[in-house]
């Protein structure tokens, strides 16, 4: 069984909760520790149990408040062997709270497995935690979708996956072009057209929740990215048998349970 809930979703901050019943993990700290405290407070969660702080990639809107959570709740942050010898944005984090993922890791209840993404920083990873014969992917902040992506995320239980903009919004928007060519490019973001194309193969007969997640919220609209990804599982024939859903920009969704 895993739960998981959103606890903040958008380019100002990211943050996943994610629970066996027994071991709670969080992926990513996006967010002022107030905020991420607060966050976890509103679905009935205290932060003295989290087992662990995971980390997918140092762009502060995933990595703002690690270091502080780290050092307050005495939780050892996860992150990328190359993230810990370039990034130095947590600050003094003690010796024993500094992990690096590696193939095949467990955290009390979950077992793990690691892909790469494609993206402008370090090391960036995407994720796929597995609890009994429950598995949740975690998929956001890349530019392309590889045909290694889709073999690992194929028929998991559940997806938290990226949708982040509109094509057609980002071209229109105030944004400078270099940034709109960053937002566009193959170490940028998955569009939502680009979200429906990945979701139509990898989504399996195991497969029972998406959650879209990391919606621009210049550049998208939480209903453009659903009526996009519904009008993609018709097409398929698995619109009845998944529930489709959008995270929040700055709240936690519901929680999400995958027996």
């Amino acid at each position: 069984m895993i739960s998981f809930a959103s606890l903040f979703s958008s380019s100002k901050g990211n943050s996943i909760f994610v629970s066996s019943g027994k071991t709670k993990i969080l992926i990513d700290a996006g967010i002022p520790l107030c905020q991420l405290e607060e966050a976890l407070a509103n679905i009935g969660e205290d932060p003295a149990e989290i087992s662990a702080l995971l980390i997918t990639h140092e762009h502060m809107d995933h990595s703002k408040c690690a270091g502080s959570f780290s050092r307050r709740y005495d939780v050892p942050i996860y992150a990328a062997p190359k993230l810990w010898e370039k990034f130095h944005g947590f600050g003094n984090i003690s010796e024993r709270n500094q992990r690096k993922y590696d193939y095949g890791m467990t955290i009390g209840d979950f077992s793990f497995d690691f892909f790469k993404t494609f993206h402008d920083a370090i090391q960036p990873i995407g994720l796929i935690i597995t609890a009994g014969e429950t598995k949740l992917g975690i998929c956001t902040d890349t530019g392309v979708v590889t045909p290694r992506i889709i073999e690992m995320l194929t028929n998991v239980d559940a997806l938290i996956f990226e949708s982040n903009h509109d094509p057609i919004m980002l071209r229109k928007s105030r944004y400078a072009p270099a940034l709109k060519a960053r937002i566009a490019g193959k170490n940028g973001h998955l569009s939502n057209d680009d979200a429906v194309k990945a979701l139509k193969q990898i989504i399996g007969p195991a497969t029972k929740e998406i959650l879209l997640a990391h919606l621009s919220e210049e550049n998208n609209k939480p209903e453009l990215a659903y009526d996009h990804v519904l009008e993609g599982l018709k097409e398929i024939g698995m619109a009845e048998s998944v529930s489709l859903r959008v995270a929040p920009a700055r709240h936690t969704s519901n929680i999400i349970t995958i027996p």
